[in-house]
Parts: C-alpha cells; sequence; structure tokens
C-alpha cells in the first residue's frame, strides 16, 4: 500500500473517534501535515506496545463535553500510565480504581473549599457532563512511561483547541494548575475569559499554593457573572 494511502488509512480511523461538534470546529487540524504524522505514530504505539487511555477513549474528553457546551477547561500534562487509571478525561480515574495522589488532593481541596464529602470514585465524567473540558495536553502515553508520547504532535493539537475555544467562545473559565498549564496563558484572551491559576496538585507542590486556592468556588463565581450555570462538582459518593 502507497505511504500516502497508509497515512490516509490511520489518519481517518483516528478522526473517527472525535465527536461531530469537535470535529467540524477542528477540521483543519485533522488535515493538517502534522496531525497526519501524529496519527501514524499513535496507531504504531497501540499496534506495538501498551498504552493508555484505551483506544476508544483517546478522545473522550471531547465525547463528554461538546464544543457547544464547555464552560470551563481544567488542564493536565500526561495521562496516568498506570494500568486501568487513565480513561480520556485530566485527573479522572474510572470507578474502582485507587485516586493517584494529585486527584487525592484536588479533592481535599474541593472538599475545604465548598464543603464537598470526599466522594468514594474517582471518576469525573459528571464534571465533563456539565461542560468542564478535562483535557491533557498530550492525550496518549506508554505504559509506565510518563512523557513517552511528548512532541509527538498532542501539544500542537491541545494548544489550538484552547486557542480554538478562546477565539470562538466568550466567559469560559481556565483552570491552570501548576508551571506547565500556566504557560497555556498564552494562548487565552484574558479580556474575555478567566484564567484560575495555582500550584499543581502533586504532592511535590500542593502546599506551595494548590491549598486553599478555591479553583473550584472561584470557577462557580466567575460562570455565574456570567450568566451561566454553575457547576455542580459533587460526584456520586
Amino acid at each position: 500500500m502507497p505511504l500516502g494511502i497508509f497515512q490516509m488509512f490511520i489518519r481517518m480511523e483516528l478522526i473517527t473517534l472525535i465527536s461531530q461538534d469537535w470535529k467540524q470546529v477542528l477540521s483543519e487540524e485533522v488535515e493538517s501535515e502534522y496531525f497526519v504524522r501524529l496519527t501514524e505514530f499513535v496507531t504504531k504505539e497501540y499496534t506495538s506496545q501498551i498504552c493508555f487511555p484505551p483506544k476508544s477513549l483517546i478522545f473522550k474528553a471531547f465525547d463528554a463535553c461538546s464544543f457547544e457546551n464547555t464552560k470551563v477547561v481544567i488542564l493536565g500534562q500526561d495521562p496516568y500510565h498506570g494500568d486501568g487509571q487513565a480513561h480520556g478525561l485530566s485527573f479522572s480515574v474510572p470507578n474502582g480504581i485507587k485516586f493517584p495522589p494529585s486527584l487525592r488532593n484536588i479533592f481535599k481541596e474541593l472538599s475545604s473549599d465548598l464543603g464537598i464529602q470526599v466522594p468514594y470514585q474517582g471518576n469525573l465524567t459528571n464534571w465533563a457532563e456539565q461542560g468542564v473540558l478535562l483535557l491533557n495536553a498530550t492525550i496518549t502515553v506508554r505504559k509506565s512511561t510518563p512523557g513517552s508520547h511528548q512532541k509527538q504532535g498532542w501539544e500542537e493539537f491541545t494548544d489550538s483547541v484552547i486557542r480554538l475555544l478562546s477565539d470562538q467562545k466568550e466567559g469560559l473559565a481556565f483552570v491552570l494548575w501548576g508551571k506547565f498549564a500556566e504557560q497555556k496563558s498564552n494562548l487565552i484572551n484574558t479580556t474575555k475569559h478567566c484564567v484560575i491559576s495555582s500550584a499543581h496538585p502533586s504532592p511535590f507542590s500542593v502546599h506551595k499554593g494548590f491549598f486553599g486556592s478555591k479553583p473550584f468556588s472561584k470557577t462557580n463565581e466567575y460562570l455565574r457573572k456570567q450568566g451561566k450555570g454553575e457547576i455542580d462538582w459533587t460526584l456520586d459518593s
């Protein structure tokens, strides 16, 4: 099979996993040369290695939170790289999976901020379905190898997602935790959106400004001022 046809096939295979309204918004991105190279890399990795999240959930963040309904963006860096943890939403884990340290600290801050009881499950799908885009800058990863899929094109793709949201929507809250996420603020038009930033919830930095930062109440306060429905941060316990 000629290389050009092969590249087209694997690109289309991955594109089918993107929800329809996002596919329209991202039409130029998925036609770009870098996205062709990215999809070829991702396909080879999933064929030859154990990678996360499962292939069918690579674009779950977009499936669970449509472009039209997006009100909040919470940006992560890489998916979890342990067995059973990643399922396509930043910081989230499927039901029945032990909380990773960062997620445990997020729940501690949620409880301190809003008085919400720490849930039994770490599945954040309920947030996504209310309009919280739980986006990782790098969407896939090889098992037990953090950062293994960085600098292959995912960052260019997700930067475009942030930029398109900033350009085409009004009154979004961008929640940026840690230096990596805060660097993305240059993609956001802060005259029409709100950036809520703090230290990262990881154990290495959680006491350097994450605890006590009140990101959940600040987000809802901003949404309320924009005339938008607040997020119910409560999760099934």
